[in-house]
């Protein structure tokens, strides 16, 4: 077995000013939904939404995605660093009434099969999705948003490197749009990045987020040759508080009334009425049950299902333990194929509670889902188990900065 192996780049960064970072930069691609697109594309021409989610149709949208790409860097906005480096990213954030701090470091790494061992994913790609990243990485010649990946520090290694790092003043700070604060330092120590690769060599590594982009690393790697397995990750340790997951709640366009609902649970699950939507999710976070979710119903009412101990029989016992251990799994296996009769394309999915409670105030969906968010510890045994868990089972938060440092495949 092979293990995760790091290197320096030179990364490809801004240079503009400070005050115009929050301008410039943008979420990964697939959490910009259509009118904050458009937003981005109105809030600077400089933006990094038109690479890595251009508005054009067909081949154009890749051809131009590349030539603002190259237009920049011929102009001088985005420039390459004169030294190899490694670059620790921290971001801070509020969570449960907390502050959280997550730090990592971003780098270069050879993306490998899950069969190699050392870099597992839990999450099945798309055809499609991967076709799209590819043509994009064909057409720039480069990785404009990092892998999340995580990994194991029992010891705190890592995080006692990444003490001596922050110690330094960063070299670049900004806020995004959802008040979360970045801050970049540059690694250039031999010494230091030679540890930063020990530490790492010496531990699996987990996708967190960026499956399809991880798969299409591989794809250029098989049409390519061994050298176009380079790809651009950050890696983060799976024992820090600020590795957030937050849930990922279902929105059912199809399904019965919430008083029927309750009848067909309440034989496996204790079922408790809930003032509301926000209430029935606290429920549902808060059981220790094996199984909890809570449902909300358009136009009023809600309950919070918490599975009974006979619940789990009705998986049967085909699937592994990791699956079985599993919300979304118990959930799309059990609860909507066979108690309430819904099919998975009635089935959407939204991060926050409050898009779900605004498809209830819409009237636009029969039912919403809420689910309590997976435990890293769950993520990990799925990943070990050679396993897939259904679509939507995490959202890792804070998402990861398009284009605040960028990996070209040609360093």
């Amino acid at each position: 077995m092979t293990l995760p192996e790091i290197q320096p780049f030179r990364g490809v960064l801004y240079r503009v000013p400070a005050a115009d970072l929050a301008k410039v930069l943008s979420p990964p691609y697939d959490v910009i939904p259509p009118a904050y697109q458009e937003e981005l594309y109105a809030r600077d021409p400089r933006n990094i939404v038109r690479v890595v989610l251009n508005c054009g149709e067909g081949a154009a949208r890749y051809r131009d995605a590349a030539d603002s790409y190259r237009r920049w860097l011929a102009q001088g906005v985005l420039a390459a660093d004169e030294q190899l480096a490694l670059y620790v990213l921290e971001q801070a954030f509020a969570h449960e009434g907390r502050t959280l701090r997550r730090y990592g470091v971003l780098a270069r790494f050879r993306a490998e099969p899950a069969e190699g061992g050392a870099i597992l994913p839990h999450e099945q790609t798309r055809a499609a999705a991967v076709e799209d990243r590819y043509r994009l990485l064909e057409a720039t010649r480069a990785n404009f948003s990092p892998i999340l990946l995580m990994f194991p520090d029992p010891e705190a290694r890592f995080s006692a490197l990444i003490s001596l790092v922050i110690a330094a003043p960063p070299v670049l700070c900004y806020t995004d749009d959802g008040g979360i604060g970045h801050r970049l330092w540059r690694v250039t120590a031999t010494e230091t990045i030679a540890s930063l690769q020990e530490v790492l060599a010496a531990r699996k590594a987990y996708i967190a987020d960026g499956h399809h982009r991880h798969a299409t690393a591989l794809r250029h790697c098989a049409e390519t040759g061994a050298e176009g397995a380079w790809t651009f990750g950050y890696f983060t340790p799976l024992e820090a508080p600020g590795l957030a997951v937050l849930p990922y709640h279902r929105i059912l366009a199809q399904g019965p009334p919430l008083d029927d609902a309750r009848r067909a649970l309440q034989d496996s699950f204790r079922v408790t009425p809930a003032e509301d939507a926000p209430a029935a999710a606290r429920g549902a976070q808060a059981s220790q049950a094996p199984y909890a979710f809570g449902l909300a119903e358009a136009g009023g009412g809600a309950i919070v299902a918490e599975a009974l101990p006979q619940a789990a029989g009705l998986l049967g016992s085909n699937p592994p333990a990791a699956l079985r251990a599993l919300d979304t799994y118990f959930f799309h296996q059990v609860v909507l194929a066979r108690l309430l009769g819904v099919a998975e394309e009635d089935v959407s999915y939204v991060h926050s509670l409050g898009e779900a409670e605004e498809a209830l105030r819409k009237g636009s969906c029969r039912l919403a889902a809420l689910m309590r968010a997976t435990p890293i510890r769950q993520i990990v045994d799925v990943a070990e188990a050679r396993a897939h868990m259904p679509p939507k089972s995490t959202f890792f938060h804070p998402k990861l900065p398009s284009g605040l440092v960028i990996h070209p495949l040609a360093v």
